[in-house]
C-alpha cells in the first residue's frame, strides 16, 4: 500500500505545500545566483529515473558556466569550478531544492536512490541488474547518509539496491532524519580524496 500509493500520495502533498511556503526564498535565491556569476540560474541534466528512464533534473547551478560535466569523484580541483555562493549552497544543500518541481511532476521522490547521469553509468549498470531502479529516485536516500560521495560505486548500488528492497514507510522517516542531521553535519558533500589530492599537491 505504502509502496504503490502512499509514498507517492505522501511526497505530492508535502512537495507541493513546500514549494508554495518557499516560494520567496526560492526567488531570492535564484537571483543572488544570476547577480554572483555568470550563466543560467538553474543547472538542468539528463538523469535517469525508475526503471532507468531519463527525465530533466532542476539544481541551482553551483558551478562556473565553463565547468565540465563529470561526476563529483572525477573532480581533482572541484573548488575551482565552484562559485563562492554556489559553495553555500551545496554544503547547505540548498542547490536541491528546485527538486521539488521533479517531485510534484512525478520524476522523483524525497527518499530513494539518487538520480544519476550518464557519467556515473558504472553505478547505472550495476542497478539494472541488482533491481534498485526499480523505485522512483529521491533527494536523499540510503546511499547519501551513509557516506554520499565518499562511498565506492559499488557501495552505492548496493545501498541502493538495499533501499528498493526494503522501502517502507519506517525507513523513509528514518532517513529523512538521518538526512537532516547529515545536512547540518555537512558530511559527504564532496569527495574527500578531491580535497586530500589538492592538499598533496
Amino acid at each position: 500500500m505504502y509502496r504503490r500509493f502512499l509514498k507517492r500520495f505522501f511526497d505530492l502533498l508535502l512537495a507541493l505545500f513546500l514549494f508554495l511556503i518557499l516560494l520567496l526564498p526560492l526567488g531570492i535565491i535564484a537571483l543572488i545566483v544570476k547577480l554572483t556569476s555568470k550563466g543560467p540560474i538553474l543547472f538542468i541534466q539528463e538523469r535517469y529515473g525508475r526503471n532507468s528512464i531519463p527525465f530533466k533534473l532542476y539544481k541551482f547551478r553551483s558551478m562556473i558556466d565553463a565547468a565540465p560535466e563529470i561526476s563529483n569523484s572525477n573532480f581533482s580541483n572541484i573548488q575551482n569550478y565552484i562559485t563562492p555562493f554556489g559553495m553555500f549552497i551545496r554544503k547547505t544543500s540548498i542547490d536541491e531544492l528546485p527538486q521539488l518541481w521533479n517531485i510534484i511532476k512525478g520524476d522523483m521522490s524525497f527518499i530513494g536512490p539518487r538520480p544519476l547521469a550518464i557519467t556515473d553509468d558504472k553505478v547505472l549498470r550495476l542497478r539494472k541488474i541488482n533491481g534498485a531502479d526499480s523505485v522512483f529516485p529521491g533527494i536523499s536516500g540510503l546511499a547519501q547518509v551513509n557516506g554520499r560521495n565518499n562511498i565506492t560505486d559499488e557501495e552505492k548500488a548496493l545501498y541502493d539496491a538495499k533501499y528498493a528492497a526494503k522501502l517502507s514507510f519506517h525507513l523513509d522517516m528514518l532517513l529523512i532524519f538521518e538526512t537532516i542531521v547529515s545536512v547540518i553535519g555537512r558530511k559527504g558533500v564532496f569527495n574527500d580524496n578531491v580535497f586530500d589530492s589538492k592538499k598533496k599537491g
